[in-house]
């Protein structure tokens, strides 16, 4: 049967033979699917960087020889829908949001029929959280099934990023800290010199959390950011700092129950029947 790097670690699902999927994913304690983009981000990132961040972290979620939890590694979803302020840049390749959805909660289903009822699911991508977290509610009323979204961006608080680069903002598209993210894995990938800094739009004066999407962004070119705060020391920091937040997040996760399976009733079997409570009757008047 195909083993798991004694005790813990990952295997790929795309190598595992059709007659022993059964074993394995009764011996596995989750599976993982890596979701990232096919986006530009600035001249100095591949266009795969979404895809390398999720896989890359995707992979680190149990490491080979860790007394941790097993897990098989499925094939990454690359494609994703991208947000209007990238979609004109050249190498962008985005499918609609509706169709992202369908597309994921199908791919979600078929991992879990085939008997992995945990997955995470490890994100590089922002605009994959909506369309990832649609999928999951719909799968989770059809299937017994503990779907856990992970996105790598968040597993740093801003915070730890400012110590890291300083008091210039960091966290951007394709800004210093997804760009040191990626010199973490892959720092062949990254050209440096390739792009000048871009500070980002200040924004709002407000303390209050919230969502802003725009059109175009000034300044803007398909990314923004202080590139030249990035360093391959900072990738390592981030890639062991978010890795180990991920480990932790998974190992609790596997060692809680499962839920109940989905059911068509509304309430639980043992419970009363649902009435409203009774409305005083208004007083007769003298």
């Amino acid at each position: 049967m195909t083993s798991w790097p004694a005790p813990g670690g990952l295997v790929p699902a795309s190598r595992i033979p059709g007659g022993e999927l059964a074993a394995v994913a009764a011996a596995a304690n989750f599976a993982v699917l890596p979701v990232g983009a096919v986006e530009w981000h600035g001249p100095h990132l591949p266009l795969g960087t979404d895809l390398i961040l999720a896989e890359g972290f995707a992979a680190e979620s149990a490491v080979p020889g860790d007394t941790g939890p097993r897990g098989v590694l499925f094939p990454a979803v690359p494609y994703a829908a991208c947000p209007g302020q990238t979609r004109p840049w050249p190498g962008t390749v985005a499918i609609r949001p509706e169709i992202a959805v369908g597309y994921l909660a199908d791919v979600i289903e078929g991992i879990v029929a085939a008997g992995f009822p945990r997955l995470l699911i490890v994100n590089g991508h922002d605009a994959n959280m909506s369309t990832v977290r649609a999928a999951m509610e719909w799968v989770s009323g059809r299937r017994q099934a503990s779907l856990l979204l992970v996105n790598w961006f968040q597993l740093v608080t801003p915070a730890e990023t400012a110590e890291i680069y300083g008091p210039l903002v960091s966290r951007g598209h394709g800004g210093a800290y997804e760009t040191s993210g990626l010199l973490g894995f892959d720092p062949d990938a990254v050209r440096l010199d390739a792009a000048t800094d871009l500070p980002p739009k200040p924004k709002l004066p407000v303390t209050q959390p919230y969502v802003l999407v725009e059109s175009r962004p000034d300044p803007w070119q398909g990314w923004s950011g202080h590139v030249s705060l990035a360093s391959e020391a900072a990738g390592r920091q981030i890639r062991e700092l978010a890795g180990a937040r991920l480990r932790e997040v998974v190992t609790a996760w596997v060692a809680a129950e499962l839920p109940a399976p989905p059911t068509a009733d509304p309430l639980p079997s043992d419970s009363p029947p649902f009435s409203a409570p009774a409305r005083p009757l208004p007083e007769e008047s003298a």
